[in-house]
């Protein structure tokens, strides 16, 4: 049996080896190494991919998330409602502009930012909400954007996870996450559903003047060479990696297959499991299963974590300290208990490998490690 990784990264190079060869050898040659035809390319192929407005490439997605909240004008002292199930980038750019983080509770089924909660914590200060759509399926965008449409609120998405995700609206109607929003972020970086082979992010709308807004803050502030008409950064997307992610685009789809096949095969073997809670399907959403994350119950996931390593089965915790309790963004708004599900959450959840690579050998093997785990006498 091959090892077990959380994502192989070099089995699934290997499968498209030659294409992605081929793309970056091109590049190369042309010594367009910033900016360029594949950066252009790129953002045209994932705008008609997600059937949205424009792209725009940048360097990674923690800069895309801090990018949209530049060009959305937002101030110090200005409120963004976001989760604290999270990883750290949601917040931290948000505190790196001044503006004070609002932290709302999330679903326990689906770990899913709770729109009921976040309509208790909008204030006249609020000024946007940052949707997390976490390890592979949408947060419930409908209801977040008729509390935006209410308030008068800006909607940025965080759609590191879930790229390629449908998002089903009452009337039927689908549209993919991250193009719903004012502005939808995302991140390549190479772990990601579509990763690339350093960092990379991008930033999607479908508003022509903010996506003029956004090239401008991309740019240094810049739309003319050496004028600079507001403040900026240094952020994008090299050519080599425009280009690996343009081969890339194209397998998503089947990378999304074989993920959901991996899933498939877990909850049949889990499903009826006492001790562990399978990843709740959003009704709203489907699931890219960027993670497959478990609950498990009753104070056992670190032996279980622990069982599986000594197996040499991977396993991560996402995430073990929710951000409200991290010593960086602690406040007497959000005190410890203020958000019981997601402190909940971060005592039980644990994801297991997930990969476009695994085969029936490897989830055999994990499977079999879980389950002999919850058949030993003193679990």
């Amino acid at each position: 049996m091959k090892p077990i990784q959380m994502v192989d990264l070099i089995g699934q190079y290997q499968k498209i080896k030659p294409e992605v060869d081929a793309a970056m050898a091109s590049v190369v040659d042309s010594a367009y190494f910033i900016g360029g035809p594949d950066v252009k390319a790129f953002e045209k192929e994932l705008a008609t991919y997600l059937n949205a407005g424009e792209v725009i490439a940048c360097a990674n997605g923690t800069d895309a998330l801090q990018i949209a909240l530049m060009a959305l004008d937002l101030k110090p002292g200005d409120e963004v409602i976001t989760t604290a199930f999270t990883f750290v980038a949601t917040v931290e750019v948000v505190g790196l502009l001044g503006i004070t983080p609002v932290f709302a509770d999330v679903d326990p089924d689906t770990f899913l930012i709770d729109p009921e909660d976040v309509k208790r914590k909008i204030t006249p200060r609020t000024k946007a909400i940052v949707p997390v759509h976490l390890f592979g399926q949408s947060a419930d965008m409908e209801a977040i954007m008729a509390l935006a449409d209410e308030h008068g609120i800006h909607v940025v998405e965080d759609n590191a996870q879930a790229i390629g995700s449908d998002i089903t609206w009452k009337d039927g109607s689908t549209r993919k996450a991250g193009t719903i929003g004012h502005i939808g972020t995302t991140s390549f970086f190479p772990s990601k559903n579509l990763g690339c082979f350093g960092d990379g992010g991008a930033l999607f709308t479908n508003d022509a003047e903010l996506a003029k807004r956004i090239r401008r803050v991309c740019n240094h502030g810049s739309e003319v060479r050496y004028y600079h008409d507001v403040l900026g950064v240094n952020s994008r997307l090299d050519s080599l990696q425009a280009a690996v992610l343009r081969v890339k685009l194209r397998h998503l789809n089947d990378y999304a297959t074989a993920r959901n096949k991996a899933a498939a095969y877990y909850d049949d073997a889990f499903k009826e499991l006492p001790g562990l809670h399978i990843p709740a399907r959003a009704a709203h959403s489907s699931h890219v299963f960027h993670q497959y994350t478990l609950r498990v119950l009753d104070g056992t996931r670190d032996g279980l974590k622990k069982h599986l390593e000594e197996r040499h089965i991977p396993a991560m915790i996402y995430y073990p300290v929710p951000l409200h309790l991290q010593q960086a963004y602690r406040s007497e708004r959000t005190p410890e208990g203020a958000l019981p599900v997601t402190e909940m959450l971060t005592q039980e959840v644990l994801s297991l490998p997930m990969s476009t690579e695994l085969d029936d050998e490897q989830l055999a093997h994990i499977v079999n490690a879980v389950r002999d785990f919850f058949n030993q006498p003193n679990n």
